[in-house]
Order: C-alpha cells, then sequence, then structure tokens
C-alpha cells in the first residue's frame, strides 16, 4: 500500500471520530486530495481540509455552497463542512448561460472578497511577475522550444499594453465542473484553492477562449457588465497566452510529452491569431 493510501485512510478515520458515531466518511477525489464526502442516514456533508481561509466570505455572498462549521484539530488542520449540494457540474455547453456571467460579476465586484485577500497578504498577480515566473520555469526545466520562446517574448513585448484597469478576486480555473448548480437553480463556483487578485481579464480570457464563441462574446459580456473592447481583448490573449505556456512547461516538466504537445499546438494557433 502507498503511503499516500495510508494517509488518506487515516484522515478518514480522524474525521469519522471528529464527526461521531454514525458517520462515514470517503475521499471526494479531486486534485488536492483534501475533500471528503460524509454521510449518515440520508444526511450527507463535503468536508475539507485547510480549505481556502475566506470560504466564510464565499459563503456568506452565496458564491459557495453554505458554510456549515469549521473546527480545529489538535495537530492544526483546519475542517470546514459544508451543506450538500444535490445538483451537477455544468457542462462546457451550459457556461455561456447568463447565470454564469453574472455569477463571475458578482465575483470580480465584491469588496468584502478583496479586503479579506488584502487582510490575509495576498501578493497580486501582476503581468511582470507571471513573465518572470514563465521565464525562470522555462531556464530551470531546461527546455527549449520555438513557439514557447517566441510566446514569452510576445508577452514581454505587449507587457504595455495590458496594465490592469483595476485588480479584483480571480478564481484562476474557469473550468466548468467547478461551477455546480443545484435543483433550485442556485448556482455556485467552488475550489478556490488557486484564487489571487488579479486582473478581471484573467478569468474573462480563460472561460470566454474555452467556451464561448467569438461572435457571442459581445452578449456573454453584456451579462458580466461591460462592452468588449480592443483592450479588453489585448489582455485577455495575453492572459490566455502566459496560461498555454504554463501548461506546456508543467507538462514537459512531468515527462508528459503528447500533452505538452497538445498545449504547445494551441499556443502556436492562438499566437498566429490577429
Amino acid at each position: 500500500m502507498k503511503q499516500s493510501d495510508n494517509l488518506v485512510k487515516m484522515r478518514v478515520k480522524l474525521l469519522e471520530l471528529l464527526l461521531g458515531e454514525g458517520w462515514t466518511v470517503e475521499p471526494a477525489g479531486g486534485s488536492s486530495g483534501e475533500a471528503y464526502i460524509a454521510r449518515a442516514g440520508e444526511q450527507k456533508l463535503f468536508l475539507k481540509r485547510n480549505s481556502s481561509p475566506f470560504l466564510a466570505v464565499l459563503s456568506a455572498e452565496g458564491i459557495v455552497p453554505k458554510l456549515l462549521w469549521t473546527k480545529r484539530l489538535e495537530n492544526g488542520d483546519v475542517i470546514t463542512a459544508q451543506r450538500w449540494v444535490h445538483g451537477r457540474e455544468l457542462k462546457g455547453y451550459d457556461m455561456i448561460r447568463p447565470d454564469v456571467a453574472e455569477l463571475l460579476s458578482k465575483i470580480h465586484t465584491s469588496v468584502e472578497l478583496l479586503d479579506m485577500f488584502k487582510r490575509i497578504g495576498n501578493e497580486p498577480l501582476t503581468p511582470e511577475g507571471i513573465i518572470e515566473d514563465l521565464q525562470n520555469s522555462m531556464m530551470d526545466s531546461g527546455f527549449s522550444h520555438p513557439v514557447l520562446a517566441e510566446a514569452v517574448q510576445y508577452l514581454s513585448i505587449m507587457r504595455s499594453l495590458v496594465t490592469p484597469p483595476k485588480m479584483v478576486v480571480c478564481h484562476c480555473d474557469m473550468n466548468h465542473n467547478n461551477w455546480i448548480i443545484n435543483s433550485d437553480n442556485d448556482l455556485f463556483l467552488i475550489d478556490w484553492d488557486g484564487a489571487t487578485v488579479a486582473d478581471p481579464a484573467f478569468d474573462l480570457g480563460l472561460l470566454l477562449d474555452e467556451y464561448i464563441p467569438g461572435d457571442r462574446w459581445e452578449e456573454w459580456l453584456s451579462y458580466y457588465g461591460i462592452t468588449l473592447t480592443r483592450n479588453l481583448e489585448v489582455r485577455m490573449k495575453w492572459y490566455v497566452i502566459s496560461h498555454m505556456i504554463y501548461y506546456s512547461l508543467y507538462h514537459l516538466r512531468r515527462g508528459e510529452t503528447e500533452e505538452a504537445n497538445e498545449w504547445i499546438e494551441q499556443l502556436s494557433a492562438k499566437m498566429d491569431q490577429q
């Protein structure tokens, strides 16, 4: 048995002891390995170990399912319990829904969320920081690819055109699996572990580029509450390209050549777009 399997079993046991008699706990899956599902009869909870410190604010604003309680264990871990949502994850084709745009706008305009991030000392994600991180990653990895080099150079050249008009709390992972809707048609955005303060064009670019046909961007953005400008297009493309470089390098470091090549092909196509 792997050491990680033993660790998960130990955490499951601790959570069952925490909840008391009648509760069973199982891993919920996901990349972090920190999420669990607890059941007792017809009761069901979503548990998370060391979740985002601003989960209470997200819950109060209705952005995530209701936070029921928070408990600190003797080892310092913090366990949160949220109401289980009886619903489904959105599909890719659902992302064109007006309520997706409206919820993302609510997040980006939340003063409470931004204040919370500032209080916990979150360092904003700036274009300069992104370029530096990508350059260092390429240097450290030792990988040399003409498309990646050209793309990083593009980011540097275009840097002066992507000054954010404002910085907001960005979720930073617009994957449709992170959007869930319940039986009452309430929409939530979950998995906030990678959130940071950044240009709203970061979230907007990733979502629009992946899910929304180009001829529907203006309509979708009208539900978000802004108009499509040339400056916004440039900024969104800039962040999409940085995202593609990041994942190309991520897969190269892991020796996943096929996946890396897929990202590099997408990157090349995006660079060719005017």
